[in-house]
């Protein structure tokens, strides 16, 4: 990513816009694309695969880019898969990325460096966030409309879908687990993405989980809900259709959809 087009990104996602008569408020989507993928293969960054004809993480793209009230795109990614998605986003048609940052070992570690990119470009601090895993490639615009939304009463919230199945609570006994608990089903929703929040909710968030060097969250939400618990968490619907591609078992799945998708 060349110079000029990261310091467009400071000046773009800013709130120092004199000449404009109107504040627009900043929704930023951040998709993160900095996981290794070694439970899919080592050799083939899944991030890149093709899945009906384009790689997984330009569904991702074009998912918040087509959003009409998305205004900025930040792709976190790791040193394997930069070269190749600063070519897809060079494209003059992803007018909104604005850069292309390097992520960290931890998912924790990507958002917390689109977070200070964000903090270094002066963003407001009631601007709307939505944190995207970048191989969930078939996110729906009513999921993404419905966290945008969600955030003008809540200043947190994830997409999610209700549990089908029994959830169990498990314990260790000796070297087996078994069933300690077995909660309400009707409670009970499997957590998707995007997770939505206010800026300066995520980060004071974040910041409280600096303090313990031993809390590896695998969501944003879960850093919300343990370092703020007083701060509800709105439930936005999603979609059997918004899978995370984790194996390679996943893909006869996601090719299905994709063709679904072009009708």
């Amino acid at each position: 990513m060349s110079e000029s087009r990261a310091s467009a990104a400071r000046s773009e996602v800013s709130q120092d816009d004199a000449e404009s008569e109107e504040q627009i408020q900043p929704v930023v989507a951040v998709i993160l694309a900095a996981g290794l993928g070694v439970r899919f293969d080592e050799n083939n960054p899944k991030q890149l695969v093709q899945v009906g004809g384009k790689p997984i993480i330009t569904w991702s793209i074009d998912a918040f880019q087509s959003n009409d009230r998305v205004t900025d795109i930040l792709v976190v990614v790791n040193d394997r898969v930069r070269e190749a998605v600063e070519a897809i986003v060079a494209d003059d048609t992803y007018d909104k990325v604005r850069t292309v940052i390097q992520g960290g070992i931890e998912r924790m570690d990507s958002t917390e460096a689109a977070l200070q990119t964000l903090a270094d470009a002066e963003i407001p601090q009631d601007a709307k966030l939505l944190i995207h895993d970048a191989v969930r490639p078939f996110v729906s615009q009513e999921s993404i409309n419905g966290c945008i939304d969600a955030l003008d009463t809540f200043n947190a919230a994830t997409v999610a879908v209700a549990s089908t199945d029994t959830m169990l609570m498990a314990g260790d006994l000796g070297e087996r687990k078994v069933v300690r608990q077995v909660p309400d089903r009707d409670n009970m929703f499997r957590a998707q993405t995007p997770q939505a929040f206010r800026f300066s909710t995520l980060r004071k968030a974040y910041d409280l989980a600096a303090a313990d060097p031993d809390f590896h969250p695998t969501d944003d939400t879960r850093v919300v809900v343990d370092r703020l618990p007083e701060e509800p968490v709105a439930i936005v619907a999603g979609s059997v259709t918004n899978m995370k591609i984790t194996l390679p078992s996943d893909m006869p799945m996601a090719e299905w959809i994709a063709r679904s998708l072009a009708g």
